[in-house]
């Protein structure tokens, strides 16, 4: 019963964080994942204890669901158009950061081994999707380096963990070997990459086969949805591949068998609906047990520094802040090299700017993964002696993740204040010819229908003069599209204003609907389907 009391009172942690943002004041703007953070340590004080977080537990229920819905969402032709900036802050910025990282924690903490200083740099070089889209809410992020960040953040966690997990065995054992570690990576990544894609497309194949034989139940599509990543997750790390770039590979696949339309609508509706639950929900468990483990990390830390007597325990804040400009320092300077290249190969021929530049650096936040991998850190050695520093390890990773969280949060928006964005940009160009193109189809159809079905046959004038009323609404778009060449300026203003009105007249239907219901004038069934209707209206409308 306790176990449960407590997941109860981690959601209500995560409830009420939704509404402390929204009452913080302005001056304020600490992201959703912090007000989380403070909640869980709350708890934590207020029980005496948080909750024992196990690591690989953590790892097969929150992140095989949440990476899966970031590859599905995540925008392809963003991640296609710059794979090669993206491939290059996810593996080389990774390898980077370890190197460049963990010789200046072993310079600065020399009791903490080199293998070990190295297992720390691994672990905080992963950046967190949902630490970065929390921030983003808050500050004017172009969508292009958004997208650019995401698709590092789906990417880097894989190259992160392999390249902690041979630190780790290096520690270990006193070995390495730079052959090993570089065929294991290939087999880690092209494995789960190949079972994540293989079973998206057949467990899809194989539901779409039996529904179509037998049928199927509403919720049985969504189910599936939500049990994918797990198996992919699963699989691949039976047969000792990266789980988490199963669970990515089979999220981008989702995402191109979606494709194929054989959804139906409502269960597209409830899906979505029912994904959105699931990742406000476990983002915000992450981020509540963050917070519950701070209490006993820092104390941990702090005793095992004053056992060692090597420093004050206050010199901590200084690591804290030393590896944290460290990594800043590295990632800029990565960042600057990569686009400048980018630059160069696209010939254009100037300097990215500095300040995106120091942007893109900044918003690498840290997040649920560092978290997660470095309480995995062994406690004893294959000899039997505890492991070295690892109360220090776990307390510096936690303590840049809050840093990275709180710099992002303060010093991002500022940075990005008056960022000057394209109004019109290629996604309004394709949502526009997406749909002049669905209307030119929808018209057709509507004319074959008009003679095909068999009531029409039947009663021609009627649907003759129902294809007029319903082709009025194809034509009043196709009128838009060539007014939109004059003045696109006024017709967008024209379209805020329509449904703005729209939007005045749905609410208007919904509370005379509910105001019937409340009176019995109709039964609760049909206020509910009507108000159905007018839901996905207003969703349409926004």
């Amino acid at each position: 019963m306790h176990s449960i009391e407590v997941v109860l009172v981690m959601l209500l942690a995560v409830v009420a964080s939704g509404y402390l943002t929204r009452v913080l004041p302005r001056w304020l703007p600490l992201p959703l994942p912090l007000v989380q953070i403070a909640l869980g340590a709350t708890i934590a004080g207020v029980f005496g204890q948080g909750v024992t977080l196990d690591p690989h537990l953590f790892f097969v229920l929150f992140l095989p669901p949440l990476l899966f819905l970031d590859g599905w969402r995540i925008p392809k032709t963003g991640l296609f158009r710059d794979r090669g900036l993206i491939l290059q802050l996810a593996l080389g910025l990774v390898v980077f950061t370890v190197i460049g990282a963990g010789l200046l924690i072993h310079w600065m903490i020399p009791v903490m081994p080199l293998a070990v200083a190295f297992a720390l740099a691994a672990i905080l070089s992963p950046t967190d999707p949902v630490a970065v889209s929390s921030i983003a809410a808050r500050a004017p992020i172009p969508k292009r380096v958004m997208h650019i960040l995401e698709g590092e953040s789906l990417l880097n966690d894989a190259s992160g963990l392999v390249c902690f997990r041979f630190a780790v065995a290096a520690a270990l054992t006193g070995t390495f070997s730079l052959m090993s570690a570089s065929l294991t990576f290939l087999w880690l990544a092209l494995a789960g990459v190949v079972v994540g894609v293989a079973l998206t497309i057949g467990i899809n194949r194989g539901h779409a086969l039996v529904s179509r034989v037998f049928g199927e139940e509403a919720g049985t599509p969504i189910l599936i949805s939500l049990l994918t990543p797990f198996g992919a997750y699963l699989l691949a790390e039976q047969i000792g591949a990266s789980g988490i770039l199963a669970a990515v590979a089979a999220g981008i696949t989702m995402s191109y068998v979606e494709l194929s339309g054989r959804a139906l609508a409502t269960t597209r509706v409830q899906r979505a609906a029912v994904w959105d639950t699931v990742q406000f929900s476990l983002n915000g468990i992450i981020f509540v047990l963050l917070g519950e483990q701070l209490p006993w990390i820092v104390e941990r830390a702090v005793r095992s520094v004053r056992e060692a007597g090597h420093v004050d325990p206050w010199w901590l804040a200084v690591y804290v802040f030393a590896i944290y400009g460290g990594l800043f320092a590295l990632r800029f300077l990565w960042v600057w090299v990569s686009l400048r290249i980018a630059l160069y190969r696209s010939d254009r021929q100037r300097r990215p700017s500095v300040r995106l530049v120091a942007a893109m650096s900044l918003a690498g936040v840290r997040g649920a993964i560092t978290l997660a991998g470095v309480l995995t850190l062994p406690l004893l050695l294959d000899d039997g002696t505890p492991f070295p520093t690892r109360d220090l390890a776990i307390f510096l990773a936690a303590a840049v993740i809050i840093l990275s969280l709180l710099l992002g949060s303060f010093v991002l928006p500022r940075l990005l204040r008056g960022l000057e964005v394209p109004e019109e940009t290629e996604d309004d160009r394709e949502f526009d010819r997406a749909r002049h193109e669905a209307a030119v189809a929808a018209v057709a159809a509507v004319e074959r229908a008009q003679h095909a079905l068999p009531a029409a046959q039947a009663n021609p004038d009627l649907y003759a003069s129902a294809s007029v009323r319903v082709m009025a609404l194809y034509e009043d778009r196709f009128q838009r599209e060539v007014r939109a060449g004059m003045d696109a300026a006024a017709l967008r203003s024209a379209d805020d204003a329509e449904r703005a009105l729209r939007l005045a007249g749905v609410h208007a239907e919904r509370e005379r609907i509910y105001e019937l219901a409340r009176h019995r004038e109709i039964s609760d069934e049909v206020a509910r389907k009507l108000v159905h209707d007018l839901d996905l209206l207003e969703a349409r409308y926004r």
